[in-house]
């Protein structure tokens, strides 16, 4: 019988590996992205303090329209971008959480530098 790994389990492995190698400081802190199934998020986190700055969900109460597609991911990215710029974060360290570069994570990505963010 073959067996199957688990791809959270995988996923969470690779997670462990980038967030060896970056951080997120005051000045440029760190983008992460969490995507499950039927919603997206992100946050920017000042590693070196240990808070959250800023975040923007599909779950948030004003976010409208389905929050498991790229649609949903773009409009986050944007949301997040411009929520940064109102507290004067220009430049982040993108986290991709493990996942990879592709889809929904991407989207993300691209709308949060349609939004003036730089990373």
């Amino acid at each position: 019988m073959v067996s199957r790994k688990d791809s959270n389990i995988v996923r969470l492995k690779r997670h462990k590996k980038i967030r060896a190698r970056i951080s997120g400081t005051a000045s440029r802190p760190r983008l992460a992205v969490y995507r499950s199934n039927a919603n997206i998020s992100a946050q920017i986190i000042d590693d070196v303090a240990g808070v959250t700055l800023v975040s923007a969900s599909t779950l948030e109460k004003d976010f409208e329209g389905n929050g498991g597609n790229k649609e949903a991911a773009r409009l986050v990215g944007k949301k997040i971008a411009e929520k940064a710029a109102a507290k004067g974060i220009t430049e982040v360290v993108f986290d991709r959480g493990g996942y990879l570069y592709h889809g929904r994570v991407s989207e993300l990505a691209d709308g949060a530098r349609e939004g003036g963010l730089k990373f």
